[in-house]
């Protein structure tokens, strides 16, 4: 109920009535797994270096379709962000700002739920955008996969089991091959991977055995 009431605010205060389609019932069967490649991990403060939204069509992965693109930050990446996604200053002097870039990325969003490993962080920094261009958040429900992972594997597990919700982890638990990470493309295709799976082993009834140990825990990205 609290979300329907967001949504028809969020419409009834929409800036450019171009964008209503996002508030549209979405495809069925139809998802964009996302991802971005940031400049380090504060929504208020950090840029999009990177995004990359692949669709999930009927459990089939549309890699050839996906939308992919650099972003010409306001500041140039730290040495820190380097480090992680490998995107200096000279590999982004072609790329567009983010006000060019959005616009596009909504079109190909349209209104299907969004699903990623911590799916938040990416909508949260896309909205910082968003708001710019239509004053209100983006509508797309999401789909956090570590907590369908979760769900899976550490649902009814009994104290001190270890939780581990690394996205290596997770990849390795569930037979997915490993491209390289930090690369935002490389990002959405093993995530779409695992949900895959995921919602497989869900209309199987099927659950991930897990290994008791007394050791660190942790609650679920998307909790």
């Amino acid at each position: 109920m609290i979300e329907a009431v967001k949504r028809l605010f969020w419409r009834a205060s929409l800036a450019d009535h171009g964008y209503l389609f996002l508030f549209d019932p979405p495809p069925a069967g139809e998802v964009v797994s996302l991802d971005c490649e940031t400049t380090g991990l504060d929504t208020a403060t950090d840029e999009i270096l990177a995004i990359a939204a692949v669709p999930v069509v009927n459990g089939r992965i549309q890699t050839s379709r996906r939308f992919e693109a650099f972003v010409k930050p306001d500041r140039a990446p730290t040495a820190d962000s380097i480090k992680v996604h490998r995107l200096r200053a000279r590999d982004l002097e072609a790329a567009r700002p983010m006000r060019e870039v959005l616009p596009e990325l909504l079109r190909f969003i349209g209104s299907r739920p969004l699903l990623g490993y911590y799916i938040d962080f990416d909508v949260r920094m896309l909205d910082r955008y968003a708001k710019e261009l239509l004053q209100v958040h983006l509508p797309n429900k999401r789909i956090e996969v570590s907590s369908l992972y979760y769900d899976r594997k550490y649902g009814k597990a009994p104290p001190g089991t270890t939780i581990d919700l690394r996205f290596a982890s997770m990849l390795e638990d569930l037979g997915i091959p490993q491209l390289e990470q930090h690369i935002a493309v490389n990002d959405a295709v093993m995530a779409a991977m695992a949900w895959l799976q995921l919602t497989d082993l869900v209309e199987r009834g099927q659950r991930l055995k897990r290994e008791r140990r007394r050791d660190a825990t942790a609650a679920p990205l998307g909790a």
